[in-house]
C-alpha cells in the first residue's frame, strides 16, 4: 500500500460555491463527465461534492495534495462496470502514480444532504 486518504465535506459549502462561482468552479474542479453525471441527478450539488471528497481524499493517499502532482482535473471520479465509483488518472497525476509504482486506487463515497465523504486507499504492486 502507499497510502490512504479521507474526506468529509459540507454539502452547503459546495452548493454555495457553485452558485457563487458557477461555471469558473465547476471547470477549475470537475471534468466533462464528471459534471454530466451530477448534472443529470436531483440533486447535483450532492454528487459534486462527494466527487470534490473523493479528489481530496485521493490526493491524501497519493501524498501528493492538491497541486502539481494531482491538480483536479487529474483525478476524475467515474463508474466501474457494475456501477461502483471508481478513480482515472491523467495527466500529471498518473505520471506521479507511474514513477511510485501505484498501480490502482480504490474509492469509497457516501453521502447524505448534509455531508459527502470519501476514502481513498492507494495500492503498489506487491513485490513477488
Amino acid at each position: 500500500m502507499h497510502g490512504i486518504g479521507i474526506d468529509v465535506v459540507e454539502v452547503a459549502r459546495i452548493a454555495a460555491a457553485i452558485a457563487r462561482h458557477g461555471e469558473s468552479f465547476l471547470a477549475r474542479l470537475f471534468t466533462p463527465t464528471e459534471r454530466a453525471y451530477c448534472d443529470a441527478k436531483k440533486s447535483p450539488a450532492i454528487h459534486y461534492a462527494a466527487r470534490f471528497a473523493a479528489k481530496e481524499a485521493v490526493a491524501k493517499a497519493l501524498g501528493t495534495g492538491i497541486g502539481t502532482h494531482a491538480s483536479w482535473l487529474d483525478l476524475e471520479v467515474c463508474h466501474a462496470p457494475g456501477g461502483a465509483p471508481a478513480l482515472k488518472l491523467h495527466s500529471a497525476a498518473a505520471a506521479y502514480a507511474s514513477a511510485h509504482g501505484i498501480t490502482d486506487i480504490q474509492i469509497s463515497l457516501t453521502h447524505t444532504h448534509a455531508h459527502a465523504a470519501a476514502n481513498a486507499i492507494a495500492l503498489k504492486k506487491t513485490q513477488d
